[in-house]
């Protein structure tokens, strides 16, 4: 038996949970980590990737199970009371995880930031918890390819994500209207997914619709701000295997989520954190979702749908 192969099976379980944790939670070298534990850095970087591995197994089913009708319409309810975007299903975005560059990748992971990443699009509700992460898209990929690409993209365009039936507004008796998705300009508008008016010669409509959907939209980011600043490996590059990397990625996102349920977040942890954006790309929506844009349009400046403070805000 090979000595690291050796030297990794007769450590614990409850020693490879702290090297794990004490990675993810500092960022902390693999020289560090052998100094710390008096593991070979080949050794505590195998036993990052199986733990990573098993805490996405073990927590995946019960912290990010894909949500059924009832439960989008709660999500939503949540949208409602805390953002005012009412039918709003999620909040959607991608952060580039830097990374060392793949063995044999060519350019495919090197982005527009001029470094090496990976993708890491997730899709979170109200209470800042990722529903759905898709994690190891090539970083010279956009938003819009990678969410086009994800099963959640597909299931979305497939109509096979068992949201609810279209209901009217709150106050209004019509029309009913769609569940929505919320995201940036670099998505593709749809019947299902709401992105920002093109910043010019807006209209006063259009830009109360801009700043409540940002108020919706923001909910992700700073999701992914408590996950950065929780787990703070992500603000450094990422020096293992690629596979290892994005199980690491995995891991941190359902422990994100195991966490927020127990403890809570502090919202300062939030406001700032070092995950890249995507750089925006030209895409081009269709007409039945510039139809839904226009109602929500039309409502937010209705007496029904109007917030007291949105004409200061924008």
């Amino acid at each position: 038996m090979h000595q690291d192969t050796f030297m990794r099976d007769s450590i614990p379980p409850v020693e490879r949970l702290v090297i794990t944790l004490r990675y993810l939670g500092t960022g902390q070298s693999l020289a560090s980590l052998h100094y710390a534990f008096l593991v070979g850095k080949s050794t505590a970087s195998m036993i990052i990737r199986e733990t990573c591995v098993a805490i996405w197994d073990a927590l995946h089913a019960a912290v990010m199970a894909q949500p059924h009708k009832e439960q989008w319409k709660e999500i939503a309810d949540v949208f409602q009371k805390t953002c005012q975007f009412p039918n709003c299903a999620g909040a959607i975005d991608g952060k580039h995880i830097r990374i060392k560059k793949p063995v044999r990748s060519g350019s495919q992971y090197y982005n527009y930031k001029k470094y090496f990443s990976f993708v890491l699009f997730a899709m979170c509700d109200a209470n800042y918890s990722f529903r759905y992460i898709d994690v190891g898209s090539y970083g010279s990929r956009s938003d819009s390819a990678v969410f086009a690409h994800s099963e959640f993209g597909k299931m979305l365009q497939d109509k096979a994500l068992d949201l609810p039936e279209h209901t009217t507004l709150p106050g209004t008796t019509s029309p009913a209207m769609p569940f929505v998705f919320v995201g940036d300009e670099t998505f593709a508008l749809g019947e299902n997914l709401m992105r920002p008016y093109s910043s010019r010669g807006l209209s006063l409509a259009r830009r109360v619709f801009n700043y409540r959907l940002t108020r919706a939209r923001r909910i992700v980011e700073c999701a992914f701000g408590i996950l950065a600043n929780k787990w703070r490996f992500l603000h450094t590059p990422i020096h293992l295997k690629l596979e290892t990397a994005i199980s690491t990625v995995k891991a941190a996102c359902v422990l994100h989520n195991f966490v927020r349920a127990r403890d809570g977040y502090n919202f300062d942890d939030s406001l700032t954190h070092s995950l890249q954006s995507h750089r925006p790309s030209v895409v081009r929506g269709h007409r039945q979702g510039a139809a839904v844009r226009e109602q929500f349009t039309a409502y937010f400046m209705s007496p029904h749908g109007a917030l007291p403070w949105q004409l200061e805000a924008i």
